[in-house]
Order: C-alpha cells, then structure tokens, then sequence
C-alpha cells in the first residue's frame, strides 16, 4: 500500500454532474477515500473559485457567493481536505449577451501542489479529477519522479483531453455507478 493524493478540479466535476447526473449531490469524504482505494491518502485537494460578484453584487450573485462560502467551509472540515481558490475573472459578454467568465489560477494551484508532493516523494500515486490538457506538463512532471498518475474523468459529455487521457498511467470513467456509491445520504 503507497501514498496517494487526490486532486480535484471542481469546475470539471461540476460540469460532469450538471451535464450527465442531473446535479447529484457527492459525500466528497466518501469520494476521496473511493478515490484513494486500495492506498493510503495524504490528502484530497480541492481547487475551484468562489462565484463572480459585481460592484456591488446583486442579490443572486451574494447568494451563490454565501452557498460556495458554506460549501467550502464543510469540505475544509473534512479529514484531510485542502481548499484552493483560484480567482473567477469576468471577460465580458458572448453573442448572446451571455456574461463570460474564466477561472484563473486553478490549474497552476493544481500542478504546483502535483509536481511538489512529486518531488518530495511524499505520494506515490496521484488520482486526478481533471480534463484539462493545461495539467499535461504537470502530469509528466510527476511521472517523471516514479508517480503513478490515475485520471478519473467525464463521459462522453465531459471527455478529457485526448492527450491528457493517453499521458495518464490509469484511466476511469466516472459512471452512474460510482456516482450513485458516492451519494450524500
């Protein structure tokens, strides 16, 4: 039995439990510990942004800022649980007149925290929630210094990216029956 880390990019799981698991609502500490079997876990990272707010913030906007400020207060009192907050930056308006926002930060707080515990030798399995292809140099990084790199990602609404998926040792795609073991009750 080694040591493993589990990292999670919220924003991807989020879209995974929109778009294929009508918004299914997770026990995270159930999850990390799936996640981390057979191994012993370090820690579970969890990297997202809090929601955008404008100056001053309308009243939906305090809403969702107050939810994610209580969603991220329960996963910090869960064992082994590291909150990272990345920044939520506004980019303006689509075509539609959709507003338009990206996460700034996430993926560097993700791929410091990887090639770090890497080099440290403190893991010796990393499972990553992840889709993003940003996370590729970070990946090999920790390859690199012997650790074993499992993704978990979305079906086929919410693939990975092709390269980060044939650059990861393990792969599982996350379906209705892992979710539904991981359910909140």
């Amino acid at each position: 039995m080694g040591r493993v880390a589990v990292f999670v990019e919220g924003g991807y799981l989020d879209e995974i439990l929109r778009k294929e698991f009508s918004m299914a609502r997770l026990d995270y500490g159930k999850m990390a510990r799936l996640l981390a079997n057979p191994d012993d876990l370090l820690r579970t990272y969890y990297y997202h942004c809090m929601p955008y707010q404008s100056n001053p913030p309308t009243p939906d906007e305090t809403r969702r800022f107050s939810s994610m400020q209580k969603f991220c207060s329960r996963l910090s009192r869960l064992d082994r649980f590291q909150i990272r907050l990345g920044k939520l930056a506004f980019r303006g308006f689509n075509t539609a007149g959709d507003p338009i926002f990206i996460q700034k930060r996430v993926d560097i707080l993700l791929g410091v925290d990887l090639v770090l515990l890497s080099a440290k030798r403190a893991i010796e399995r990393a499972v990553l929630l992840v889709g993003d292809s940003d996370f590729l140099p970070a990946v090999e990084a920790a390859k690199d210094e012997g650790v074993l790199v499992h993704l978990y990602h979305g079906g086929p609404q919410n693939p990975p990216h092709r390269d980060l998926w044939e650059a990861a040792d393990d792969r599982t795609q996350i379906d209705q029956a892992l979710v539904n073991s991981i359910l909140r009750t």
